[in-house]
């Protein structure tokens, strides 16, 4: 059986928050896409809430299409303490932070989360705008480690 690259990461000796850089994969034409691990939260240790992370999610897969090219998706982790994110191309892990930086300081001015209604969203009732915004005000305290062990 192919083993599941998240899964051979040891969650316990990780420190949050980090910007990983999962993988590259090259299709049969040549193309490359590459996944980042962007985690937020300590694994086993916190979790977002459920509209906090939906907000966050609505939030930057608007926002991070400003500051990067080539965003294939913005995905929210199971465990609830990050997000992939999936690119077009062979990207260089600094040029990913800086514009998740960038447009984490443009959340702490929206005014509404994008998409919140019925016909573009499959529930559209548990986004947390406020909660978004507080663990953004969090991450951005202390920014996103390149280093996934934080040394």
């Amino acid at each position: 059986m192919e083993k599941v690259e998240s899964f051979e990461l040891d969650h316990r000796k990780v420190k949050a928050p980090y910007l990983r850089k999962c993988c590259v994969q090259t299709g049969e034409k040549g193309d490359k896409v590459c996944k980042f691990d962007v985690r937020f939260l300590q694994p086993n240790t916190e979790s977002f809430g459920t509209a906090a992370i939906h907000g966050l999610e609505h939030l930057l897969a608007h926002e991070l299409r400003h500051d990067l090219s080539g965003v294939i998706d913005l995905s929210p982790m199971g465990c609830r303490t990050g997000f992939y994110l999936t690119m077009w191309g062979d990207r260089d892990p600094k040029e990913v932070k800086e514009a998740l930086e960038s447009s984490l300081k443009r959340i702490l001015n929206a005014e509404e989360i994008p998409a919140a209604n019925e016909i573009q969203c499959g529930n559209y009732k548990d986004l947390s705008l406020f909660g978004a915004k507080e663990y953004v005000k969090q991450v951005l305290k202390t920014g996103f480690s390149l280093n996934i062990y934080g040394e």
